[in-house]
């Protein structure tokens, strides 16, 4: 099933516009730019992460930033279930992202990643459990993917505006009801935002560099 959605989130990027506004598709077999080698680079942090009220796949509450993002580096992503277009695109990149890092079992357990859904009244708990057993990897070696809701619209409202996220409603609309442009973010293990991802640029192979930066900048301060 994973793999035939991979598959098929590939054909999607391929043919779709793929966002409710335009992205041009990735490059097939890697990105279509080319990447900065580990620690070459900085990442200043951007500003802190926001927490606020949202459940996990049992229903469980939490607040996101203190149980969902600090103590690990995190890439979060921002989805909504029945979208028919951007969605499935990134969900396959965050696939593709955790079968990457797999490949390296250090930077694997310092990784997280967080599926939050912007659509709480549809993406119970229970449908955020079902979408993760159609993308998460059953590699004991890959990261840790977690999916998470809010408990209803005035809970999310905060979480969506500390984050930039902007959502609007499009009913009837083709590939979902509602109306956003993607986005990820890069959290340190602070919970200081890193990095913000676009479509476009929300590469696995450019990701893992990013996090792989992020490490060999921690080492640096733990050895000072």
């Amino acid at each position: 099933m994973r793999r035939a959605l991979l598959s098929a989130a590939a054909a999607l990027a391929a043919t779709a516009a793929l966002a409710h506004e335009a992205h041009p598709p990735p490059a097939a077999g890697g990105p279509a730019f080319p990447i900065a080698a580990p620690g070459s680079y900085r990442l200043p942090p951007i500003k802190p992460a926001a927490g606020g009220a949202v459940l996990d796949e049992t229903g469980r509450p939490q607040d996101l930033r203190r149980d969902a993002l600090l103590g690990r580096l995190t890439v979060l992503a921002l989805i909504y279930t029945r979208c028919g277009d951007v969605c499935p695109v990134a969900s396959a990149d965050m696939a593709r992202l955790q079968d990457l890092a797999a490949k390296d079992a250090p930077l694997s357990r310092r990784l997280h990643l967080v599926t939050l859904s912007f659509d709480p009244e549809h993406d119970t708990p229970a449908v955020m459990r079902d979408y993760a057993a159609t993308w998460r990897s059953s590699d004991p070696g890959a990261p840790a993917w977690r999916f998470l809701t809010a408990p209803d619209r005035n809970a999310l409202a905060p979480i969506l505006a500390a984050y930039g996220q902007r959502v609007d409603a499009r009913p009837g609309a083709a590939g979902g009801p509602l109306n956003h442009v993607f986005r990820a973010f890069l959290i340190d293990r602070d919970g200081r935002i890193r990095n913000i991802y676009s479509l476009d640029f929300f590469e696995p192979a450019l990701v893992i560099n990013d996090v792989r930066t992020l490490l060999l900048e921690a080492a640096g301060t733990e050895e000072r």
